[in-house]
């Protein structure tokens, strides 16, 4: 799945007509999300890697803000994860993931909306994991109580029921990489397992999932890029190395 990513003075390769081709960058959650929607729905895409900090010229065509994920078909483009994952699920819809039932759907949107505390709480651990204490660690686990109570009170394995859906999928990215912190802050990153023990059931079973495996990769490898782009030089293509 890994290929160079392409940066500045590049140029974009020609695309088929008629297949949905997914501009993304292998270390990026956001873009994780769309391959695992594209995955979970075995819908056929090719990828086109990008460099985003030596962004190629042609990439502000796709997308205004020059970000990934995009999606293009026929020479038109989507971004936004969110919002691509929704068009993806409307589009196709013979393995539906976000749930039927619109009050559960809006449900499940306002559970995607709060778990964007946790992103930022994590990110400001990976940032300045100095400044990381016990006050810290309670309200962060106090945001995951969430997640854990509406998992314990769903009753299934995944929050999408007896396999993943579109929230599984959307919190997923963050969720692999729930070690990575271990490796950059050390023994000051503890969730105790009693706590969280139905999280931790999930996450276990999500790394079983035919779409997961796909992107899936290692905390350690993770770590090891988010390393090389805190000082300054991201290995966009570590893994080809």
């Amino acid at each position: 799945m890994s290929s160079a990513h392409l940066g500045l003075g590049s140029k974009c390769p020609p695309a088929h007509k008629c297949k949905l081709r997914l501009y993304s960058m292998r270390f990026c959650p956001y873009a994780q999300r769309i391959h695992l929607v594209l995955d979970a729905k075995k819908i056929p895409y090719e990828v086109v890697n990008v460099n985003l900090t030596q962004k190629p010229e042609w990439l502000y065509s796709k997308s205004p803000q020059g970000k990934v994920p995009v999606l293009e078909l026929d020479g038109d483009c989507l971004h936004e994860s969110a919002i691509i994952a929704d068009y993806l699920d409307d589009k196709y819809q013979h393995w539906p993931l976000h749930p039927r039932d619109p009050w559960k759907k809006a449900k499940d949107k306002l559970l995607l909306d709060q778990f964007n505390k946790v992103v930022c709480l994590l990110m400001r651990m990976l940032r300045s994991p100095r400044n990381i204490d016990k006050l810290f660690m309670e309200e962060l686990m106090e945001e995951l109580d969430v997640f854990e109570a509406e998992l314990t009170a769903r009753g299934t394995p995944f929050y999408g029921g007896s396999r993943p859906g579109m929230l599984d999928y959307m919190i997923w990215p963050w969720c692999e990489r729930s070690d990575m912190p271990r490796i950059v802050v050390g023994d000051r990153w503890n969730l105790p397992k009693e706590r969280f023990r139905h999280l931790m059931e999930w996450r276990g079973a999500m790394k079983d999932d035919e779409a997961v495996k796909k992107s899936f990769l290692e905390s350690s490898v993770h770590a090891k890029y988010f390393m090389s782009a805190q000082a300054g030089s991201p290995d966009y293509d570590l893994l080809l190395h």
